[in-house]
């Protein structure tokens, strides 16, 4: 695993070798505020299970997405979950195939932690709500994937596993929507992470984009910051990933300092749809399942260039399938090669693979009666955040989880559907962990979390006053230093009166001063000082 080590700052600036990144994004003073116990930012599979299962042990969740809820990737993966449910298969061999696709580079104790738990994972998703395609017995339908050497992918409506467990997850949300531990800000995109004096993550810098209570840039602050947004793929002219996989949440973390790992592994779907050479942007994908039910690759000329390639054949690894079509479009002279299902007949392909059909023919292409063109696209990110076990990110507070973390589970090339389920194994992993450190005080208290906040009834420069919003204003690392540790309301006033560089004698020892402060800590330390 190759790690980018996080070195020192510079004014502002984080220096590593000769390359200087900002310590920030330019942008608005933030112009309000919010709290919470934890943040996720996000809103796949990865943020909801997150903020669902948080909301079930700590008090307040905070939950942002840059659009809606219901617009992340998780919505678009076709090919299902994969999860040694099968009695006749095992974790073990789940784990054989992971290592083997990711080529040696995986942490084997992470990939271990993804197939033990994964099982009992999926089985909660379905009691939670979720609807897998089941056969005549009612038994959970499995498949095979690129990388698998056994039947063990769960699919639902066909093709459409992500957009049924987003409705599940989206529709456990709704259930809680008016209790008020746990709130959805639409709409908001990340601008950086806000840390302590002590360089512990507390919060994020928002950009709320719409009318309503909360508009504009904000500073919403938290004991705990979980990462969830996605992928990278729109930096590539040619992705099957949506418009809002931007990075702009591993671009936050390194801002903040976070280690990253692995970002050159960068995995290219063999079989996304060829619309032609202008064709940019969110491409077609045609998913590896329409291959693991016996579609296979041909080149120009109908040969199977696959055969005696891998053992595996069309349903070798990714990476293998992908160099093979580049090679062959390369001796070629072609620009696609062509994915064959006609055999499996229109009825099949119709039933089985809805979206896709329909996609297909959308664009003028027929699944049941002609090849269809396909090349390689950029696809997913197996690096990232780099975590531990537990999800904890290098910077003290902040977690990351999905495909904007790098756990070590795909090593060097992801395995065929392992990334729904790395979702939601390590959304739980996070969940409890922050649960079982809020509940230890390991993550810093509200007070000193609000000072900012409070230091603002001081200040009536707007500048100023952002400043101390965004925890930025050295008065508030004072103030911070001073409160630390304190949670109840009048320990917190008289800690902070006793700071001399913001606080004169004449006004601390003012009692209409003191009375209107201690009402501001009041408010905003109310159902939010740790236990």
């Amino acid at each position: 695993m190759t790690e980018a080590v996080t070195e020192p700052r510079v004014s502002g600036s984080l220096v590593r070798g000769s390359l200087r990144l900002p310590g920030r994004l330019r942008a608005p003073q933030p112009g309000w505020t919010a709290q919470a116990d934890v943040i996720v930012v996000g809103s796949g599979i990865a943020g909801l299970t997150t903020a669902l299962r948080l909301r079930q042990r700590v008090d307040r969740v905070l939950l942002v997405t840059k659009t809606v809820l219901s617009e992340g990737s998780t919505l678009w993966a076709q090919g299902g979950i994969a999860a040694a449910l099968d009695p006749a298969d095992s974790p073990e061999e789940h784990l054989h195939d992971t290592l083997v696709a990711g080529v040696g580079i995986c942490d084997v104790d992470a990939v271990r932690a993804l197939v033990t738990e994964g099982p009992r994972r999926v089985r909660e998703l379905i009691a939670l709500g979720a609807e897998f395609d089941t056969d005549e017995d009612g038994e959970i339908r499995l498949t095979r994937e690129g990388g698998h050497h056994r039947d063990r992918i769960a699919h639902a409506g066909g093709d459409a596993t992500g957009r049924e467990i987003s409705r599940a997850l989206i529709a456990a949300l709704h259930r809680v929507q008016d209790d008020p531990g746990i709130e959805v800000v639409e709409h908001a995109l990340v601008v950086d992470l806000l840390l302590d004096a002590a360089g512990r993550a507390c919060g994020v810098t928002l950009h709320v984009i719409g009318e309503g209570q909360r508009d504009g840039v904000g500073a919403a602050r938290a004991r705990a910051v979980v990462l969830a947004t996605g992928g990278i793929g729109q930096v590539y002219a040619a992705t099957t990933n949506p418009s809002v996989a931007t990075g702009d949440g591993l671009a936050a973390a390194l801002r903040a300092g976070a280690v990253v790992a692995d970002l050159e592994f960068v995995q290219f779907h063999p079989t996304v749809l060829w619309l032609g050479p202008g064709s940019s942007g969110q491409q077609p994908l045609i998913s590896e399942a329409v291959r693991g039910e016996g579609a296979f690759l041909v080149d120009r000329d109908g040969v199977r260039f696959m055969q005696g390639r891998h053992p595996l054949a069309d349903l070798a690894p990714r990476d293998v399938v992908s160099r093979a079509i580049v090679e062959r479009m390369r001796d070629t002279g072609e620009d696609h090669v062509h994915l064959d299902a006609r055999h499996l007949g229109r009825e099949f392909l119709e039933k089985r693979f809805p979206s896709i059909v329909a996609r297909c023919r959308e664009l003028g292409f027929d699944p049941a009666t002609e090849l269809l063109p396909v090349a390689p696209a950029q696809h997913y990110a197996s690096g990232g955040v780099r975590t531990d076990l537990r999800g904890r990110t290098s910077v003290e507070g902040l977690y990351a989880c999905g495909e904007v973390s790098c756990t070590g589970v795909h090593g060097a090339n992801r395995l065929a559907s392992n990334s729904l389920l790395e979702g939601l194994v390590f959304a739980h992993r996070i969940a409890d962990d922050i649960a079982a450190r809020l509940a230890a005080g390991a993550q810093p208290r509200w007070a000193t979390l609000a000072v900012a906040a409070w230091m603002t009834c001081l200040v009536a420069d707007s500048d100023a006053r952002g400043r101390a919003l965004a925890l930025e204003d050295p008065l508030a690392d004072r103030l911070t230093a001073a409160v630390d540790g304190a949670s109840d309301p009048a320990v917190v006033v008289d800690r902070l009166l006793g700071v001399r560089e913001v606080f004169d004698e004449e006004l601390a020892s003012s009692e209409v001063f003191r009375a209107m402060l201690a009402e501001d800590v009041a408010r905003l330390s109310a159902g939010l000082v740790a236990p």
